[in-house]
């Protein structure tokens, strides 16, 4: 008689690191007047908690940031990366926080990109 064919064996289970979906980060425009606006960014932890965040954006039309509160941003040239503060950057999963700014032009809204540190 024949043996039976081999079993297949399964890959060795994989983990991601960092895990995708770190966090997330949704800009929108609160007020806007001649020359200027508000804006504020929701930064949301995944699905594992977080430690620290960056959200960065390009402005297409030409605007500034002037000036923000709850991150430290800096910006090069229509760049803009806002840092998570002492305060704010550690996220347990799920979990968001928000940050504010003041900036002076017009345009489209940017769509940012959020990286997590772990």
């Amino acid at each position: 008689p024949s043996s039976p064919p081999p079993t297949p064996t399964s890959p060795p289970p994989t983990s991601t690191w960092p895990p995708a979906g770190g966090c997330s980060a949704t800009y929108k425009v609160t007020s806007t007047w001649s020359g200027g606006f508000q804006g504020e960014v929701t930064v949301t932890a995944g699905a594992t908690a977080i430690k620290g965040w960056t959200v960065d954006w390009t402005y297409p039309s030409g605007q500034r940031v002037n000036q923000a509160w709850n991150a430290t941003l800096t910006t090069s040239g229509s760049a803009v990366t806002a840092k998570n503060v002492n305060y704010n950057g550690a996220l347990g999963a799920g979990a968001s926080t928000t940050f504010g700014f003041l900036g002076s032009g017009s345009g489209t809204n940017p769509t940012p990109s959020c990286t997590a540190t772990y």
